[in-house]
């Protein structure tokens, strides 16, 4: 049940790449995070080049316009499962969208079941529904 935001600047990537970058993250996400069918929650921002600023914390990467900052809120999830949905990710993106890998942003911000309600006001985990 992680919520993924991808957010990116406005215009760099036409609908088809934008449905294709949703795609293989999920599809990346259900191998690494072990999700079932129909488990995804994605939402796409994008933004004007103005209203973003990826800098690289002094790591010396240099980002192109078409950065991709990627916002995984998530139940907390092992180490182990972060690193191989990061690592998957980057290369998936890499080798089937074309997207650099210096241009892929990653963060992980945990959340817990008792936070989601899917419909009708419900707090379905908390209620026994899920």
């Amino acid at each position: 049940m992680p919520l993924m935001k991808i957010d990116l600047i406005k215009g760099q990537y036409e609908p088809n790449e934008i449905k294709q970058l949703m795609q293989l993250s999920f599809d990346v996400a259900k191998e690494t995070l072990s999700l079932p069918d129909r488990d995804r929650f994605q939402i796409v921002t994008q933004h004007e080049d103005y209203e973003i600023d990826f800098q690289d914390v002094g790591l010396g990467y240099e980002r192109s316009a078409k950065a991709l900052f990627f916002t995984v809120l998530s139940t907390p999830r092992p180490v182990k499962a972060k690193k191989e949905f990061t690592k998957t990710l980057v290369a998936t993106l890499a080798d089937q969208a074309g997207v650099r890998p210096e241009d892929v942003i990653i963060s992980f911000v945990s959340n817990h079941a008792e936070d989601w309600s899917f419909g009708e006001g419900k707090n379905h985990f908390l209620n026994g529904d899920l």
